[in-house]
């Protein structure tokens, strides 16, 4: 989906909601819980250098800095007051660098990282298998790389409520697991290993669904959004729409479909797949050189 987001809006909606955004981010904390349990697989290999894509407010990165101290942790995300916050993570005792850049292109050198960790950033990104080759490139051979995302289930009530009033799209497309998992394979990643959850979530009306969404900086960053306000009118068919659908406590349900991915770096020279091709690369260093004698 090339060109589907608005990526200065993407900026600005997540830096207007640091200040706010822990306080809303309940679903986004049990997640990134989930995914750190899965450094385990690790077992009592220490990582040198550790990167946290799309660390939001750095409580990822703050945990994964206190289980190595010893290991360079950077936190990194595309929203400056997003790496503000998360400066209260690193305090005095437990620094980690703080660098702010776009997941689609790490300012990180070749084969630098030991674990690429990130939580629900991926579904901000419109060419998923080159985001994913970009991890693969600072990848270290068997480094391990950590990410969930959201699937395509996520606010299915809602994007059926708005499609009922309005011919433009209010909710993002988001990739299904066997597309991750193509995205993973295409890119050279090594035993990926794929899972999911399904969370349900209640809210008492349409406006207090909203109302989260902003304070996460999850609005409509899509390229062919309508640029004005959604009318009373549109949104009056949207809650109209949504309304059949409250459960026995009277509240409107909104499904949140989570995938979790783990992968390892591969040896160097492992092939990506290209146009339907597998296109390797090899150090000038491994290709033997056949002498003449003089």
């Amino acid at each position: 989906m090339p060109g589907s987001f608005d990526f200065r809006h993407v900026r600005r909606a997540f830096s207007r909601a640091a200040a706010g955004y822990d306080a809303a981010a309940v679903l986004q904390q049990e997640v990134r819980t989930r995914l750190l349990e899965s450094l385990v697989y690790l077992d009592d290999r220490a990582p040198a250098v550790v990167v946290d894509v799309g660390c939001g407010t750095g409580h990822a990165a703050a945990a994964m800095k206190k289980r190595w101290p010893g290991a360079r942790v950077i936190a990194l995300d595309l929203a400056l007051p997003m790496l503000q916050q998360a400066r209260r993570q690193a305090g005095w005792w437990r620094p980690f660098a703080r660098v702010c850049a776009d997941a689609r292109a790490l300012p990180l050198a070749e084969g630098s990282v030991d674990v690429l960790f990130s939580n629900l950033c991926l579904q901000w990104v419109d060419d998923l298998q080159a985001v994913l080759a970009g991890f693969r490139r600072v990848l270290r051979p068997g480094g391990m790389l950590l990410v969930s995302t959201f699937g395509p289930q996520t606010l299915a009530e809602l994007r059926e409520a708005f499609a009922a009033a309005d011919e433009q799209p209010h909710v993002s497309p988001f990739a299904s697991i066997a597309e991750f998992g193509d995205a993973l394979m295409a890119a050279g990643f090594r035993d990926p290993v794929l899972d999911r959850d399904l969370f349900n979530l209640t809210y008492p009306d349409l406006p207090a669904l909203m109302r989260e969404l902003r304070a996460l900086g999850a609005t409509n960053a899509l390229a062919t959004r309508r640029r004005s306000l959604t009318g009373r009118g549109r949104f009056a068919r949207a809650a109209a729409a949504y309304e059949p659908l409250r459960d026995a406590d009277g509240r409107l349900p909104s499904t949140w479909e989570v995938i979790y991915a783990q992968a390892w770096g591969p040896e160097p020279g492992a092939p990506v797949r290209q146009g339907g091709q597998e296109i390797a690369a090899v150090p000038v260093s491994r290709i033997p050189i056949r002498r003449r004698s003089p």
